[in-house]
């Protein structure tokens, strides 16, 4: 088979949009961010320095880091133009963030040429008209070509032939695999497992006591390069999540409660802008030491609002925290809502007394929340988002992330 899938990823892309709109900024260390490091530019990596980040750390790993506030509809708009050039050349592109793209061109080589010359103009183009960096992979698979535009970064071009490809692969650190993060490097790197190579030659039953049976066998996998995932132009949403970085602060309520009633308000906003609701609702705590525990809790009926998400999630995080009382340290909440279906009318519901009733949407309380949420949404739509809030996010300690950067980087819905 012919090397025809594209993976373009525009090059540390908040950062390098800041540097192009302000050129003093070029060839220095400098991040998006504040509190809490949004992207960092490639002279601040050098450095250490990393998203997620918090902003004294990344000051003490570099002391002239340079801290710029953000331009976040320039993200947008810049993004949106990079990704319509790889349309210029092929309708099959699936777009997964604000900044990467799939593109499969196997129908189009008789217009544009050979996948690798499609990928040089893509990148020409993208630097002439837009004026930024982007990486590009071309390779046989999804997840080859997305190794291999990491492994072109900065701002260049990898083409895997098809008959070199493992040997290309197996070389690779095993951490640019697609579901390999810190937690699953250690635990690799304990069993001496550093190279997909050797990821590959590892007996299946001991990677499934490793990792679990189906990350083992999904890992396994692609390290030989077996993904038949095809490249689509639409993907049905799963889940809705949203997550935000608090540095290291305690575990305590007054913390994590507005926390987690922002990420509830983006996700509920989001929910009922497409008319969904979900029945699953899942929570990650991440503690200091990188150490993440998820929970989740499965409703009789889909929800979307935005108190009964904050509730269920407050709830999630204190049965962590009581399972984990030597954790007194959080880096970060995660909040996701999946078993989503499409509502188009609420079933109201009989004051039967149940346990979980005022959770339900069609009971009193839950259909007053469902009022004060389509409120809110449509001030919101005439005014913009800051007109009115819930009094949980308002008045709760300030978020050093802004809003607007969580809007493009939660891009499941």
């Amino acid at each position: 088979m012919e090397a025809t899938v594209l993976h373009a990823d525009l090059d540390a892309f908040y950062a390098s949009v800041e540097q192009m709109l302000d050129p003093s900024l070029h060839g220095k260390p400098m991040v998006v961010g504040g509190g809490v490091v949004l992207a960092a530019s490639y002279e601040a990596k050098a450095f250490g320095v990393l998203s997620g980040m918090s902003g004294w750390r990344a000051r003490q790993l570099c002391p002239q880091l340079i801290f710029v506030a953000g331009h976040f509809k320039e993200y947008q708009r810049l993004g949106d133009a990079a990704i319509k050039i790889v349309g210029d050349f092929t309708p099959l592109v699936e777009r997964v963030s604000i900044d990467e793209a799939f593109a499969d061109v196997a129908g189009c080589t008789h217009l544009f040429g050979p996948p690798a010359e499609i990928a040089r103009t893509i990148r020409r183009r993208v630097r002439a008209e837009i004026g930024l960096p982007i990486s590009v992979g071309v390779a046989r698979t999804k997840h080859l070509a997305k190794i291999a535009s990491q492994v072109a970064k900065p701002d260049g071009l990898v083409v895997v032939d098809p008959e070199t490809e493992l040997e290309f692969l197996h070389d690779l650190p095993v951490e640019l695999m697609w579901g390999v993060g810190p937690v699953t490097k250690a635990r690799l790197a304990e069993c001496g497992v550093t190279t997909i190579g050797q990821l590959a030659r590892t007996p299946g039953w001991s990677l499934e006591q490793l990792l679990g049976p189906a990350a083992g066998e999904k890992l396994a996998a692609l390290a030989w390069n077996r993904d038949p995932r095809e490249v689509k132009t639409f993907r049905r949403a799963r889940s809705a999540g949203a997550q935000s970085a608090l540095g290291k602060k305690p575990a305590e309520e007054r913390v994590f409660r507005p926390a987690l009633w922002h990420l509830a308000d983006r996700i509920g906003a989001r929910l009922r802008a497409k008319s969904l609701s979900g029945r699953t609702v899942t929570v990650r705590v991440r503690f200091a030491d990188l150490r993440s525990v998820t929970r989740s809790v499965t409703l009789a009926a889909a929800v979307s609002a935005t108190a009964t998400l904050a509730e269920i999630a407050e709830d999630l995080v204190r049965a962590v925290l009581a399972h984990h009382p030597d954790e007194r340290k959080i880096s970060l909440l995660a909040i996701s809502v999946s078993h989503l279906k499409r509502v188009s009318e609420v079933q109201l519901e009989l004051p039967l007394g149940l346990k979980d009733e005022g959770r339900r949407p069609g009971s009193k309380k839950g259909m007053a929340r469902g009022a004060a949420d389509d409120a809110v949404d449509r001030i919101r739509e005439r005014f913009g988002w800051h007109a009115v809030g819930y009094g949980a996010v308002a008045l709760g300690t300030a978020h050093s992330v802004p809003d607007e950067f969580r809007v493009l980087a939660q891009q499941e819905l």
